[in-house]
């Protein structure tokens, strides 16, 4: 008896190679971009002979911060049933704003970022409003917002801005612990992001609004409030990686600065698994599909492929995300 229990104790301590397995197929079954990824990843390095050497996995890894950074809050946005189109242009004048109050401004690192984040913060503060007390459609008002912030951000600097100064580099190229801090600021938005939806009330109201937000609204939640405060999260994360980005490049340009971004950063989030009709989807999910954008661009890049291919194979990724965020629960149910 006493034999036989300790051995049932030890399998459960220590699960057998079937126990393993079969845990490996669920997570398969749950992230099957993860397969794709490792796939992905084995025929860059046999084709290029460096794609998995350490250098350039750290480059990854700090071009891919931005995305990461901004792909969380929005995933929460997505899940919760609304969207947000203009991050893109967002991004681009969180830029303009850091770079200039840094540069021409000779203002220090942290007025400036802290200038961007308030920018970001107003244009995600319109869109909620907009969207979430008015009951304007998010798609139609924040593609408005994607044209609008673009216009305002030329109006308000329409020359290209530079030489920011060493202080405000020191955002996109300091390292901290040996990791790049873009890296550094990334992760910590991915692991606030996961430890709010998994341990948080509010985490599962963004799930139940999603779902359905009437009976949400009848069990007492916010439907209101929860949205709003995504939105304002969102729009202060793109302007927070346009500071980077700006500080990475030490320059920013109103009419190219995050052309596009809007596009990638949908991507990585419905290649996460995130539905875009809401209600479901994991930060794990959205940090795979950061990954595997990150991965693709740079092995296309190692190989010389044209930059129209590239975008080209942007353009299926997204297609691809749509395609899994829609049949992917149907075929795990």
């Amino acid at each position: 008896m006493t034999t036989a229990t300790t051995a049932t104790a030890a399998e459960r301590a220590v699960p057998g190679p079937r126990a393993l397995a079969a845990g490996g197929l669920a997570t398969l079954r749950r992230q099957p971009l993860l397969l794709v990824l490792a796939l992905l990843v084995l025929v860059f390095q046999l084709s290029t002979g460096s794609f998995l050497d350490p250098g350039n996995l750290r480059g990854i890894a700090t071009d891919a911060a931005a995305l990461a950074i901004v792909a969380v809050p929005l995933a929460l946005l997505v899940i919760s049933g609304y969207l947000d189109l203009s991050v893109g242009s967002t991004l681009a004048l969180g830029a303009l704003t850091a770079g200039w109050l840094a540069g021409e401004q000779a203002q220090s690192p942290v007025v400036a970022v802290v200038g961007a984040l308030a920018v970001g913060a107003a244009v995600g503060a319109v869109n909620g409003v907009l969207c979430c007390y008015l009951g304007l459609s998010p798609f139609i008002v924040t593609l408005g917002m994607l044209a609008a912030v673009r216009g305002l951000a030329q109006q308000l600097f329409p020359l290209p801005l530079s030489g920011f100064g060493d202080g405000f580099a020191w955002l996109g190229g300091a390292r901290i612990a040996g990791i790049a801090a873009p890296v550094v600021i990334a992760g910590a938005v991915l692991v606030a992001g996961a430890l709010f939806l998994a341990y948080t009330p509010t985490g599962r109201h963004v799930f139940a609004i999603g779902v359905n937000r009437e009976a949400a609204y009848l069990s007492g939640i916010d439907v209101r409030r929860t949205p709003f405060a995504l939105f304002v999260v969102t729009g202060t994360a793109a302007a927070l990686a346009g500071a980077i980005k700006a500080s990475v490049l030490d320059s920013a340009v109103s009419g190219t600065s995050g052309a596009g971004f809007e596009l990638t950063v949908l991507t990585a989030v419905l290649l996460g698994g995130v539905a875009l009709s809401g209600g479901s989807g994991s930060v794990l999910g959205v940090l795979l599909g950061v990954l595997f954008l990150g991965c693709l661009q740079n092995g296309l890049t190692l190989l010389s492929v044209p930059t129209f291919w590239q975008q080209m194979a942007q353009g299926v990724a997204l297609v691809a995300g749509a395609a899994l965020a829609y049949f992917g629960p149907r075929t795990t149910r």
